[in-house]
């Protein structure tokens, strides 16, 4: 494989050294996001990507193959929809800009054909009314009319900065109807206990909350430390 150094400035199409196991990717597919994000020290997440979509039951979960664009140019996300494989997450970092869509309903189309899990675009789409037939996720910062340049320049496979989080290709991707979060690929073997863990506290907290038989002490507890005459 060529160097970064033998590439255009601006321009650069990497590979992907590693990507989760089917098994991990279906064990984090069943787990809620907000759960998950409990368990990464509750400031994870991408922050403003809403999902557009309109089925609050499809759950995004695969392996991340990231791009980088010039504010309003999908050039690379055309290459990157080319490169995909099926499952795959792509995630792009479009700098936060809603003055024209990165992707609309014909790379949805290709996307379909291709088997792609979803989209992460920091920045906008268009064509709403297809994606919101469903069949693949697409989460964005927002919408307009306005259409793409195709001049670049624009990377494949490198780290990036999509919605407040670092996205290395090949991290796991997941997202539901609370929002989307990426997991680094070192820390999956580890996280995926602690979250099954998390599951089911809150599994018996809700079983006590429902029967009335929260024990008081658990907040009040909390209210002690803090100095208050409980």
């Amino acid at each position: 494989m060529s160097s970064k150094t033998d590439w255009p400035a601006g321009y650069y199409i990497g590979l992907r050294e590693q990507v989760p196991d089917r098994a991990t990717i279906e064990a984090f597919r069943q787990l809620p996001v907000p759960n998950i994000g409990d368990c990464m020290g509750r400031s994870a997440g991408a922050r403003g990507l809403q999902p557009w979509h309109a089925d609050r039951q499809l759950v995004l979960c695969g392996p991340a193959l990231t791009v980088k664009v010039r504010p309003g140019d999908n050039l690379m996300i055309h290459k990157a929809i080319e490169m995909a494989q099926p499952g795959d997450v792509i995630v792009v970092d479009g700098g936060g800009d809603l003055t024209q869509a990165l992707i609309g309903g014909l790379m949805r189309t290709s996307a379909l054909t291709k088997k792609i899990a979803g989209f992460v675009i920091d920045g906008a789409i268009r064509d709403l009314n297809e994606w919101a037939e469903g069949g693949i996720a697409v989460y964005a910062r927002g919408y307009t009319l306005r259409g793409p340049s195709k001049d670049g320049p624009g990377e494949v496979n490198i780290a990036i900065s999509c919605g407040g989080m670092v996205v290395a290709p090949g991290d796991l991707i997941v997202g539901d109807a609370d929002g989307v979060i990426a997991i680094p690929y070192a820390e999956l073997d580890s996280l995926l206990p602690r979250v099954h863990q998390h599951v089911e506290r809150e599994a018996r907290i809700r079983t006590n909350n429902v029967a009335g038989t929260t024990a008081p002490e658990r907040f009040n507890s909390l209210l002690r430390s803090k100095g208050c005459p409980l």
